[in-house]
């Protein structure tokens, strides 16, 4: 369902939930500490409140309504604008959703199920991020950090779930090439591309986080960001390592598919000699049982006969026979050598 859940972090270290934006940005003004917006499933309207309580820029909120965004980082004077994607897999298929984050000095807002498949990667996020041992240092940003660690966490066990499926279609194309479905091949490939192109722009977020572009980050929690940093690293090269063994297992699939056909296409082919070669023999026999069988054969030898003239056509006809394969043969070597 659509909905936002409201948090106030107070400067002890505790933290309660509030009911509106404006009893949340009320309690900020008497309390200080900060505040947590967590959108899920919004529309236009729930957004466009953001920009006149937090000065939120009108085309970020756009941004937020379209969930065909690529990550990015954008500056503005009171807030810092990122957009990351979750990810989850299902069916073979990797499906990216669109991650918003506002950060500020004093909130965070955080923005998700915004595609067409209404998916929420931050719906039940409460239960990993805030803990018992919450102290007086989490900040927004540091809070962010919290939630994007375990979007990147959930990104490892997605291409571990690639990997698997990676692994249980190589055994199936060495095992069983003939019954093997190339489209899972295309599947995977399709999906290790799209995670390619969310990894690729998220290292250039973060890399540009950890050289401090960000005001609202604090200076000690740059290292936190650097730790996220150092895992899309390795997811990127894991994608990329995937995509290499997949194009290998391509064109393993091709061969062996190819072995196949020419194996099978000889057995056709000496299958069709044979069936050449019987009826090469039998040919002239045929002409002669023709011309036998009309009876020309007792009208020269006469009728009388007949006992000893037959065997000897037969005989004939075997030795017809034998001196047409034989000739075959020498012909079949000749062309050999």
């Amino acid at each position: 369902m659509a909905g936002i859940k409201v948090y106030h972090f107070l400067p002890s270290g505790l933290y309660y939930r509030l009911s509106s934006e404006k009893e949340a940005v009320a309690a900020l003004k008497i309390e200080g500490g900060f505040i947590w917006l967590n959108y899920t499933r919004p529309v236009r309207e729930d957004l466009m409140k953001l920009i006149g309580l937090f000065d939120i820029h009108p085309l970020s909120v756009e941004d937020c309504l379209d969930a065909s965004q690529i990550p990015k980082i954008e500056h503005f004077s009171g807030n810092t604008f990122l957009i990351i994607n979750s990810a989850a897999y299902s069916q073979k298929t990797v499906i990216i959703d669109e991650l918003d984050f506002f950060v500020g000095n004093d909130f965070l807002i955080t923005v998700n199920g915004i595609g067409e498949e209404g998916r929420a990667p931050l719906e039940n996020i409460e239960n990993a991020v805030l803990k018992d041992n919450m102290t007086a240092q989490l900040s927004p940003s540091m809070l962010m950090y919290m939630i994007m660690d375990v979007i990147v966490d959930r990104k490892l066990e997605v291409i571990e779930a690639v990997e698997d499926d990676l692994e249980q279609a190589e055994e199936m194309v060495i095992d069983n090439t003939e019954r093997f479905d190339p489209t899972e091949l295309i599947t995977l490939r399709r999906s290790l591309l799209t995670l390619r192109k969310s990894l690729f722009h998220e290292r250039e977020l973060f890399t540009r986080i950890c050289r401090r572009d960000c005001q609202f980050i604090r200076e000690n929690e740059i290292y936190q960001y650097r730790d996220i940093y150092d895992h899309i690293v390795k997811l990127f090269e894991l994608t990329e390592n995937y995509r290499e063994m997949l194009t290998s297992l391509m064109e393993l699939y091709t061969s062996l598919l190819n072995n196949i056909m020419t194996k099978s296409s000889n057995q056709t082919n000496k299958s069709v000699r044979r069936l050449t070669l019987i009826a090469t023999i039998f040919m002239p026999l045929t002409l002669i049982a023709g011309i036998g069988g009309m009876s020309e054969w007792t009208m020269i030898t006469g009728q009388e006969n007949w006992k000893l003239a037959y065997p000897l056509f037969m005989l004939g006809m075997v030795i017809t026979g034998m001196i047409v394969y034989l000739i075959i043969k020498a012909l079949e070597k000749r062309d050999k050598g």
